[in-house]
């Protein structure tokens, strides 16, 4: 049975080890939550391998249990597997990682032990899409997103005990780690990111995993970094509050969590590049190529930034007004300063926040931990991580990010910086109302007449509630009215997270390709421009067009004969 299995040495095991080796169930698509904290019915856990517990918690599931394990069921040849000490090949990291496609084979790990799920792949419950993030990976990082995976025993749990090929070579040395690299002690990423950089880390969700879940886990929400992460030891973290009209004070991480009122939020946050990649295409733009997975639910935990301000002595706006305070500036660990308007900071019914906790656990340094900005309905590069000054000002914050071109959106017409009074340029606060197709995928095929079933998400910066989604299957002509989800019911002007929705749409009658599209309005009654080449700028921001995918129908075996 090892003929086929490439480089390999051989080491004894005992089967009951392998299956002990095998304790998490791994999870199907569930039910959207609303809830505050991050739940468990979700598919991102289904991306974690082929051990799915999806139908133990999808009911809709069609799988049987009987085809699951004929998918899974090990080859006569494997049998004597079965019972007894069994002699396994052992394989390098690099061996596994070679093998992430189905011509190659679909492996990967867990807990030092390597599985070939390649058969089943296309029985996975969650959808081979999903499981195919894991290909050549160790599945233990998707596993741990959720809680079901530390469920011992189970169907899953049999199954990928079956699809032991291997075990990883013990001997293999640990990855050189340069510790003159100024990366070195970054965070352990969760492999089911998209990567655009690692140095710094730029990593948008997957088009597989960004719906599963209303409340994105902290592992897999999205990193946009222009530095290191800096390392905070938060029983010495300060932060510093100064500036114009109220009176300096120095607070650490208890006097927050004592001295001023819990508040949580629940909010999007986006990063301004997202969906550059689109504009891309009619002409280049500068910046990170971002999908669609350039943004992120949580819910944050801290303090209001408006009760700190009443503390230093800023009682109310017209107290901002009379000393001249525009602006409200944070100033990161990192050296990022950005700022926001000085309404903003101080609306009774802005909720921005100083939060120190994120889905319910203290924030993750990743996210900006121990302590970070959340200001909801803003562009991501406003809610400032790592902060560590906070300056009310009546000036904008210095620096590229917020006097600079990084996140100020120009005119179609200008190509190039040269002569351009960039400081002029108002900067990106709040962003326009936006819309994604996430099911079905581009290049899916339908049959002839087969109706779309369509999902997605909506959102609109400052807190602008999404009040319908519309979505065509040829290109615009006729529209739908999606069904809205998650989100729906949020307060109309404080509608800080994302909508989802769903659709059923005709297959328009004779059509060989179908050219389907989505659009959002929001309760201002703004919608989405029909095309990205109109609100093309040299930044590639804000791109909000409608969502575009091209889909194929299948020929009409009538029409062949």
């Amino acid at each position: 049975m090892f003929g086929r299995l490439g480089r390999a040495r051989y080491l004894v095991v005992g089967y009951g080890g392998a299956r002990a080796a095998a304790t998490r169930p791994q999870l199907g698509r569930g039910d959207h939550t609303t809830t505050s904290l991050p739940t468990v019915t979700t598919v991102v856990a289904a991306v974690g391998g082929a051990l799915s517990a999806a139908w133990a918690i999808q009911h809709h599931n069609t799988l049987s249990r009987a085809s699951m394990e004929e998918a899974s069921a090990p080859s006569s040849s494997d049998a004597d597997t079965n019972d007894g000490d069994t002699e396994y090949p052992v394989y390098r990291r690099l061996d596994v990682a070679e093998h992430d496609t189905i011509e190659k084979g679909v492996w990967v790990t867990y807990e030092g032990s390597v599985y070939d799920i390649t058969t089943f792949v296309v029985n996975h419950p969650g959808g081979k899409n999903k499981i195919m993030l894991a290909a050549g990976k160790d599945i233990g990082p998707f596993w741990r997103v959720y809680q079901q995976h530390q469920r011992p025993g189970g169907l899953p749990t049999e199954l990928l005990a079956r699809m032991k090929i291997g075990v990883l070579d013990p001997s293999e040395p640990a990855p050189n780690v340069d510790m003159s690299d100024p990366y070195a002690l970054d965070p352990t990423r969760h492999p089911g990111l998209l990567f655009h950089n690692n140095k710094p880390a730029n990593a948008e969700v997957p088009l597989e995993l960004l719906m599963d879940q209303w409340i994105t886990p902290n592992e897999l929400f999205f990193i946009r970094h222009h530095h290191p992460v800096p390392i905070i030891d938060p029983t010495k973290f300060r932060l510093s509050v100064s500036g114009v009209g109220i009176k300096p004070i120095v607070l650490d991480l208890e006097d927050l969590r004592e001295r001023f009122p819990r508040k949580e939020v629940t909010t999007t946050i986006q990063c301004g590049g997202n969906r550059r990649a689109e504009f891309n295409k009619t002409r280049p733009t500068s910046g990170i190529g971002w999908g669609f997975g350039a943004m992120s639910t949580a819910t944050f935990g801290g303090v209001l930034l408006r009760d700190v301000l009443l503390y230093s002595g800023m009682l109310r706006p017209e107290t901002a007004e009379d000393a001249g305070v525009h602006h409200v500036q944070f100033i990161s660990i990192d050296g990022l300063m950005a700022s926001i308007p000085v309404q903003k900071a101080l609306d009774m019914y802005g909720d921005v926040l100083l939060a120190y906790e994120m889905n319910g656990v203290d924030l993750p340094p990743e996210h900006g931990g121990p302590l970070r900005a959340v200001v909801p309905g803003h562009v991501g590069v406003r809610n400032v991580k790592w902060v560590g000054k906070i300056v009310t000002s009546a000036v904008e914050a210095e620096g590229p990010w917020q006097r600079g071109i990084s996140y100020k959106g120009f005119s179609p017409n200008i190509t190039s910086f040269e002569g351009v009074d960039v400081e002029s340029i108002q900067s990106i606060q709040e962003q326009p109302v936006t819309s994604a197709i996430i099911e079905p995928h581009a290049g899916d095929t339908f049959e002839p007449g087969q109706a779309i079933d369509a999902c997605g998400f909506a959102w609109s910066g400052g807190g602008r509630g999404i009040v319908r989604v519309d979505v065509s299957a040829d290109g615009g002509k006729t529209w739908t009215t999606a069904k809205l989800l998650d989100g729906a019911t949020q307060p109309p002007n404080r509608a800080w997270a994302w909508t989802f929705w769903e659709a059923e749409i005709p297959c328009p009658p004779g059509a060989t390709e179908v050219h389907l599209c989505c659009k959002a309005t929001d309760v201002s009654y703004n919608s989405q421009p029909e095309n990205s080449e109109s609100i093309w700028n040299i930044r590639g921001l804000n791109n909000n067009a409608w969502h575009r995918i091209e889909l194929h129908v299948a020929e009409d075996d009538d029409d062949e004969e």
